[in-house]
């Protein structure tokens, strides 16, 4: 619970405030929630839209529309909400020119055909309305060579990359949705898809520090919902003896924090004409 609240208030909340914020919302909106997982764009947005206006909550997963309803219905807004089942680049349940603000948060990384996706963002916009998205560019946060998840692995070097190639086998770097763009693609996608204003801004930092993290969650985690934890993969590719050095050299650095920590952001706004 203290990773989850830590998380909230450190990325999410800030995330989410940016698009809000970006969206220029005005009161009465009907805004459409693209890949809304868990509701935490939409119900930030329903605190700014007042009583007039309207949350439509999108995704591919009935599980999580479901949860988004159940939520909705506790803080009785259901009067003021829609829950709809549709992936990001096919909108087919939606009319043209039905809403006025579009946002996604970390959701076009999942979807192989974002140019399509851009298209369909502009064709559900009223004239006037306003897209508002986030995206992490993944092809900025990559680790230089001999680091392995933001740590220097160097002294296992050869074992670093055996866990690596399982990995990079999995997401590709050249066709994996999550690695295949960047902010000048989501420019190029937009443009194509008829808006004629754009605007992005790219955030990037590192840090030369990483917040110290305890061991056996580390094995237990995974960079993303689309591959094997860490503890998997040693099991398929190393051997005993070679996950023993693997985890001599990267354990102290783990729990230690000495590692570097990258986050690379862009949050594109684009208006309908």
């Amino acid at each position: 619970m203290a990773f989850r609240e830590r998380m909230l208030t450190e990325s999410l909340y800030p995330w989410r405030d940016e698009i809000l914020d970006k969206a220029q919302l005005k009161p009465g909106d009907t805004l459409l929630d693209v890949g809304a997982g868990d509701g935490l764009v939409g119900f930030g947005a329903l605190d700014r839209l007042g009583t007039h206006g309207h949350v439509i909550f999108s995704d591919i997963s009935p599980g999580l529309l479901d949860h988004c309803r159940t939520a909705a219905a506790a803080e009785g807004l259901l009067g003021q909400c829609s829950f709809v089942q549709a992936p990001a680049d096919s909108l087919t349940a939606f009319t043209d020119a039905s809403v006025d603000v579009v946002t996604t948060r970390s959701v076009l990384i999942y979807v192989r055909d974002k140019a399509a996706a851009l298209r369909e963002f502009y064709r559900v916009l009223k004239p006037g309305g306003r897209v508002s998205l986030c995206e992490p560019i993944n092809r900025l946060m990559a680790d230089q060579p001999g680091w392995f998840s933001g740590y220097d692995t160097r002294p296992v070097a050869a074992l670093a990359r055996k866990v690596f190639a399982v990995f990079e086998a999995i997401q590709p770097p050249d066709s994996d949705p999550m690695l295949d763009f960047d902010e000048r693609d989501l420019i190029r996608h937009a443009e194509n898809a008829g808006f004629p204003e754009i605007g992005l801004d790219l955030r990037w930092n590192r840090k030369a520090i990483k917040r110290p993290c305890n061991w056996d969650t580390f094995l237990r985690s995974s960079g993303n919902p689309l591959i094997p934890p860490l503890s998997e993969v040693m099991d398929q590719v190393l051997t005993a003896s070679e996950a023993a050095a693997f985890t001599a050299a990267l354990k102290p650095l783990v729990e230690s924090g000495r590692g570097q920590d990258q986050m690379a952001l862009a949050y594109l706004t684009a208006v309908k004409a």
